[in-house]
């Protein structure tokens, strides 16, 4: 089938989406809060419980929650969910005004012990970091855990963590870990202190700004591990508990369209994530297989025998991508009640140049899952952070454009 898509202005290009918490860290392809937050008004209203199966940092659940919603939601990668529960959990602004205090106090900050400190082992430390910087960041990763309170400790780790990624020798722009060339690198003196203290001050704002907007209806919001490409635990999300989903899942793996773990990697590392190494080989179509077959599907099918006749070991790729997806929708399709809605802000992404409907191919997942399409809606991305063109070829120069549009697609549990 073909989507049209309604053309109405969601693209909300002259609109901020940092605002309240929704700014506290960068994160690629997140979700603007705008959508989110359209689509929870038109959908859930009366409705009690919104669950999220690729999180990311937060976007839907921190807008399910001032809509008066609770909201559950999942995220394989340790930095998405350390992000999205400090989001979505208010705090006093006298208790992150004190820790502020005790960081700005210059009493614990003795650089030239600073190779005393303990800190996590890092890959590749010396190639990522200058000593200066490991001797800051491993001062500053012990006063953060010697915070006693779990929610400020968080609080404080992910200011931690852009301080991180301000000192590192990677190329801020990019999500892939690209060093910097020599002579940038040269001419940084890092200060991880300062970055530091930045973050906690511009976090504490962010803070305010929520805590502003606050009454009683606000919902709670419970952040978890699980993955849904293996199954939910009723333990967890009880079957027919959700009313809506909203969420923005991964375009294709992460390896080849959004790196979301190596853009995490140095915080998670830091962060005492040691499990995450391979996080981008664990997140949906990190798990490669040699060949497929065929779906079932026509739309999956028919773009998985045009890449193969160009590359047949992409095709398996994307084959192996969406064998994830599938399992995935059909999982989360399990959790959500009789007639809960589903809204997926999915990208057309290109493989080897051709076009792979991600919008299509997710409407006849759901229709498989006993789902009715309902409608879709174009936007393009003015202000979402994604890699608008790869190098699909590794010839030096040669690039392909990935994904400058995206189509929120609305389906009904039958």
């Amino acid at each position: 089938m073909t989507i049209n898509a309604i053309e109405t202005d969601w693209d909300y290009r002259r609109e901020s989406t940092d605002g309240l918490t929704h700014g506290i860290h960068p994160y690629p392809a997140k979700m603007i809060p705008q959508i989110a937050g359209r689509l929870i008004a038109e959908y859930g209203e009366g409705r009690g419980l919104l669950f999220d199966p690729y999180c990311g940092s937060g976007t839907s659940l921190l807008e399910a929650n001032l809509f008066g919603m609770d909201a559950i939601g999942t995220d394989l990668n340790p930095l998405a969910r350390l992000i999205s529960r400090v989001k979505t959990t208010p705090l006093s602004l006298e208790s992150i005004d004190e820790l502020i205090w005790d960081f700005e106090r210059r009493d614990w900050l003795d650089l030239t012990n600073g190779h005393r400190a303990q800190g996590p082992d890092i890959l590749n430390r010396d190639y990522w970091f200058s000593d200066a910087a490991v001797k800051q960041l491993r001062l500053i990763h012990r006063f953060v855990s010697a915070i006693a309170d779990h929610q400020l400790r968080d609080f404080a780790r992910v200011a931690f963590s852009i301080a991180v990624r301000d000192v590192s020798w990677t190329k801020k722009s990019e999500f892939k870990l690209v060093r910097l060339p020599r002579e940038q690198i040269e001419a940084i003196e890092p200060n991880a202190h300062a970055s530091m203290a930045r973050g906690l001050v511009r976090n504490r704002n962010s803070m305010a700004s929520l805590l502003a907007t606050l009454d009683e209806s606000f919902g709670d919001t419970r952040v978890m591990s699980f993955d849904t490409v293996k199954g939910i635990p009723a333990s967890e999300v009880a079957p027919g508990s959700a009313d809506l989903i909203v969420t923005s899942p991964p375009y294709g793996d992460s390896q080849t369209t959004v790196a979301y773990g190596q853009f995490s990697r140095f915080s998670n590392q830091w962060l005492g994530f040691n499990e995450v190494k391979s996080l981008d080989s664990e997140l949906m179509g990190g798990r490669k297989s040699g060949a497929y077959a065929p779906f079932g599907i026509d739309c999956i099918d028919s773009v998985l025998n045009k890449v193969g006749e160009i590359d047949g070991r992409r095709a398996a790729d994307v084959a192996s991508f969406f064998r994830d997806y599938q399992l995935s929708i059909s999982n989360v399709a399990t959790v959500l009640r009789t007639s809960g809605t589903a809204c997926y802000v999915v990208g057309n992404r290109t493989v080897r140049g051709i076009t792979i409907p991600m919008d299509e191919i997710t409407v006849a997942i759901f229709k498989r899952n006993g789902f009715e399409f309902v409608s879709s809606h174009a936007r393009n991305i003015p202000n979402k952070r994604m890699p608008y063109a790869n190098s699909p070829t590794n010839v030096a120069g040669a690039t392909s454009p990935t994904i400058r549009r995206e189509t929120v697609i609305v389906c009904e549990k039958k």
